[in-house]
């Protein structure tokens, strides 16, 4: 293993590792296990931007397990057209381990995201987040590939900007830091992933930005 793996290894565990507590601080009350987070996290009123975003995603896992055919015509290319970049986020092209993990992850960070960031900007933060890592992989970082984790990432990020401009949660916002720091090794390895996590980080630092000045405006 050499050094660039393993420095990819640590940046992904410094994203999962206060990711999954972020999400963890999302859910309500004290959780015993995956299985009660999970369900916490969906628990009604079930966020409705996740469960539809899960649900294509699940759908395109269907059609192209079913299809293979179809992941070369959707998935990044070397000069191919411009809306590869998001139809990418629909494949995956590491077989059935990426499938199987994205889908999970998805599954658990979506519905946190949307508690977090809210039912319309959640899938903003998504798509933006995601687009933009296919955008900067095509243009030569890596111009094959699929999936849908870039995205994920972006919502990480997202959460990561919040926790880390709120002063209230002094801990996870001390923790939050290592996200964006993450995210920033990546790009200079030039991982795509980096990439989703810096635009989610920005995304979600305007919101939070935007939501203080409008209390202290209230205050006033």
């Amino acid at each position: 293993m050499n050094t660039h793996t393993l420095a990819l290894y640590g940046c992904a565990a410094a994203v999962v590792v206060p990711g999954t507590r972020l999400i963890a601080a999302r859910s309500h009350g004290q959780q015993s296990g995956p299985g009660r987070l999970l369900a916490d996290l969906w628990r009604r009123p079930v966020p409705r931007a996740a469960a539809v975003l899960t649900g294509v995603m699940v759908a395109m896992a269907v059609v192209q397990s079913a299809a293979p055919d179809v992941v070369p015509h959707l998935e990044r290319a070397p000069h191919g057209p411009w809306w590869r970049a998001a139809t990418a986020l629909l494949v995956q092209t590491s077989g059935w381990p990426q499938l199987a993990f994205n889908l999970a992850a998805l599954a658990v960070v979506a519905p946190a995201a949307e508690r977090g960031l809210g039912t319309g900007r959640m899938p903003v933060v998504f798509l933006l987040s995601g687009i933009t890592a296919h955008v900067v992989s095509m243009a030569g970082w890596s111009v094959h590939g699929g999936g849908d984790s870039v995205g994920v990432c972006g919502l990480v990020g997202a959460l990561a900007a919040a926790y880390a401009l709120d002063g209230r949660q002094r801990p996870l916002r001390y923790l939050s830091v290592l996200v964006p720091a993450a995210g920033a090794v990546l790009c200079l390895l030039q991982n795509n992933h980096g990439v989703g996590v810096l635009t989610g980080v920005l995304l979600g630092g305007r919101r939070r930005t935007r939501g203080q000045r409008r209390r202290q405006r209230r205050q006033q």
